[in-house]
């Protein structure tokens, strides 16, 4: 099995509070990881409809059996149990009695924040990182083999073909997941959606124009792209300004979580076609950005990941702000690097860094190269080594 990084914050937040919620998109992990930690508790998966229809009819009678404590697998489908839940810990309040896990973010912590809060720990399971990737026996080192294989865990466990499995995840995703969605009436006008938003990964965000392009409004495009949020498919990253009313002004840009999602939706269909595709670099953007939000959120830190862009031309693609620190990172698909590369890296850190003297401002370079130079003014970092650059700005 492959030792997960999550796994020590997660068996710490069970020993301080009586609840741990665990989230994170269908497919991840979140199972195999709760059973793996806690073995010595009972598992009850809420997806069945008779287990889940006596939790709704006798929830008190259903804890009962539970006593002792319980794993509830994909608690979204019984919210209403969260409430007796409460009652219960509050009556017992020993550490790690529930850990509940839960594919649909918001669903989930919006009832979590009315019923269980200061009795939970939050936490977020993504798919495998890089380095979660590299324990599978099957791993070999090649980035765009990496890329389109993305880091859903049954690719490796099971050694499935990729174009396969996620041409049958996303058609889960979108026939089981999405149908509980209110907003969503048209699946196959959410299937052009998504295979649009696909093509702009790594690009700031036009409603108008992907909305356009989709065939939907304004306020529609600003819905789906929630759903896609709040089921861990996609993530915004705002604009970073120093000025936090223009953060809000600028445009935020998308980026899917897991490369392995948006190469299906292409309709990449091997890793070689990655090589000289026309969106070759905004993937790899995508891929560095996932691997460094696995790297905070399995830390269980909270993400703040930004991008820069100034009206003249001037762009980061990552920014991420720590208490007293900002990271700037670029990110470049080549195998070789180029001088061009740092400009825009030093004169905005040089910038940044003469106008904010309480803030400590470093920059780093992720290419698609082999070899790692650590330099004293801007470090390059070989994408093999995107694990040590998430350590260095996780802190």
């Amino acid at each position: 099995m492959i030792q997960r990084a999550l796994t020590s914050r997660l068996k710490e937040a069970a020993a301080q509070l009586p609840v741990v919620t665990l989230t994170g998109p269908r497919q991840s992990g979140k199972t195999t990881l709760c059973r793996a930690a806690f073995p010595g508790k009972k598992y009850v998966n809420l997806e069945p409809l008779d287990t889940r229809d006596f939790a709704q009819s006798d929830p008190r009678g259903f804890l009962a059996e539970y006593s002792e404590g319980v794993i509830l697998d994909e608690i979204q489908n019984v919210p209403e149990l969260l409430s007796y839940i409460q009652a219960d810990v509050d009556e017992d309040p020993s550490p790690g009695r529930f850990i509940l896990t839960g594919s649909q973010q918001l669903a989930a912590n919006r009832a979590i924040g009315q019923t269980l809060a200061g009795r939970t720990a939050i936490l977020h399971l993504l798919p495998f990182s890089l380095d979660e990737r590299r324990q599978s026996e099957d791993w070999q080192e090649d980035l765009w083999l990496d890329v389109f294989r993305g880091g859903y865990p049954r690719v490796y466990d099971r050694h499935l073909d990729p174009v396969r499995w996620y041409a049958d995840y996303i058609t889960t995703y979108i026939e089981r997941d999405v149908r509980q969605v209110k907003e969503i009436g048209d699946l196959r006008a959410f299937r052009t959606f998504i295979t649009l938003a696909a093509g702009r990964t790594a690009q700031e965000v036009n409603l108008s124009s992907l909305g356009g392009d989709a065939g939907v409004s304004h306020n529609t495009t600003r819905a789906w792209l929630g759903i896609l949020e709040a089921s861990f498919i996609t993530t915004l990253v705002p604009a970073w300004h120093r000025n936090v009313r223009k953060q809000i002004i600028k445009a935020p840009k998308l980026h899917f979580i897991d490369t392995g999602v948006a190469c299906s939706l292409l309709g990449i269909r091997d890793p070689d076609q990655l090589r000289s595709h026309p969106l070759r670099g905004a993937l790899f953007e995508s891929w560095v950005a996932g691997e460094i939000l696995k790297g905070l959120v399995h830390r269980g830190r909270q993400p703040d990941l930004k991008h820069y862009r100034e009206s003249r031309g001037m762009e980061i693609d990552l920014v991420l702000q720590q208490a007293g620190s900002l990271h700037l990172i670029e990110c470049k698909s080549g195998a070789t690097t180029h001088p061009s590369f740092f400009e825009p890296l030093q004169a905005i850190r040089d910038l940044i860094g003469a106008t904010s003297s309480n803030t400590a401002v470093t920059a780093a370079l992720v290419y698609g190269g082999k070899e790692s130079h650590p330099r004293r003014t801007i470090p390059v970092y070989s994408w093999s080594d995107i694990e040590k650059l998430s350590r260095r700005v996780a802190g």
